[in-house]
């Protein structure tokens, strides 16, 4: 099939345009330099934060790397993402140290001695030179409740080693975290099924 005279100006206007813009991205990219490890936050009201951290480790399971996890304030209720990367037990260590939601718990000495042991065990990871990737869910929810101290986690953050990636997720990420992190992402609320009366679903919430 022959383009019509309007289609084939059309395609020629496209193509010199994806020229002009692949010349531009080409020198963009020569001037990148290759990456370090990156502090990443996942914030703000709407669903996925930890979920994409998750998505995450996935990826760097699917390069063979060695990854981990801490969960903060999260209870040890079974989740899908618990079930499944425990399958790749030689790749993913998995560390549930919560107490629960902090109205389940209900204890502020107690959610703090969790968060604190918490920290102890992501100090040991940060020093461990074979993990790639480490996600500390729901951090930033700890923070907010000054159950850890801002300034002595930025520091032992900062004195990581130079390619150990770090990805912090919850609501209301502390200011000065935002400040370090190489990357930050809001996840916005536009609707969500509890605002309907529907319950959390295994396979989609936990």
């Amino acid at each position: 099939m022959t383009d019509s005279p309007d289609d084939a100006a059309r395609n020629a206007a496209h193509t010199q345009a994806m020229k002009a813009l692949k010349a531009e991205r080409d020198a963009m990219m020569a001037g990148m330099r290759e990456g370090s490890g990156l502090l990443m936050v996942h914030t703000g009201d709407g669903k996925g934060k930890s979920t994409a951290a998750f998505g995450m480790l996935a990826r760097a399971l699917g390069w063979g790397h060695t990854v981990a996890v801490v969960q903060f304030i999260k209870g040890k209720w079974i989740t899908g993402e618990r079930q499944f990367f425990r399958r790749f037990d030689d790749q993913v260590r998995f560390h549930v140290m919560g107490e629960g939601f902090t109205w389940e718990t209900q204890d502020r000495n107690r959610d703090i001695a969790a968060a604190e042991a918490a920290w102890t065990t992501v100090r040991t990871l940060l020093a461990d030179p074979d993990i790639h990737l480490l996600v500390l869910d729901e951090l930033n929810i700890a923070l907010r409740y000054d159950y850890l101290d801002i300034a002595a986690v930025l520091a032992d953050l900062r004195a990581r080693r130079p390619d150990l990636h770090v990805c912090v997720t919850g609501r209301s990420a502390h200011p000065d975290l935002i400040a370090a992190a190489d990357l930050v992402t809001e996840m916005t609320l536009v609707k969500h099924p509890f605002e309907q009366g529907i319950k959390a679903q295994r396979g989609i919430d936990f």
